[in-house]
């Protein structure tokens, strides 16, 4: 079972003033090409997993995001890390219809 919920949004910085959401989406990209569990919301996006891989895969979103072209990134990062096993179902199934 994952120890970490991680949950991240990038806020990119662009040369000109670009629109943000080409840069989101490859950040978005590179999560799904990770293979964790993942869900995308209006704001950020949380992950679950090993909280090392976790912050490995943070770590590629910056340098993907980056390569587009950004002037810099601000990544606010949330954790929740429980080493007996956590997951995005426990803490939300309560909520679901």
């Amino acid at each position: 079972m994952a120890n970490s919920l991680v949950s991240i949004q990038i806020i990119p910085k662009t040369k000109h003033g670009e629109d943000v959401i080409p840069f989101v989406d490859r950040a978005i990209e590179v999560i799904q090409q990770s293979g964790v569990k993942y869900q995308v919301n209006p704001l950020e996006t949380t992950m679950e997993g090993e909280m090392s891989e976790l912050l490995r895969i943070i770590e590629k979103m910056n340098e993907a995001v980056m390569e587009m072209g950004c002037v810099s990134i601000i990544s606010q990062v949330k954790i929740c890390y429980k080493p007996d096993g956590i997951s995005m179902d426990t803490l939300t199934e309560k909520y679901r219809p």
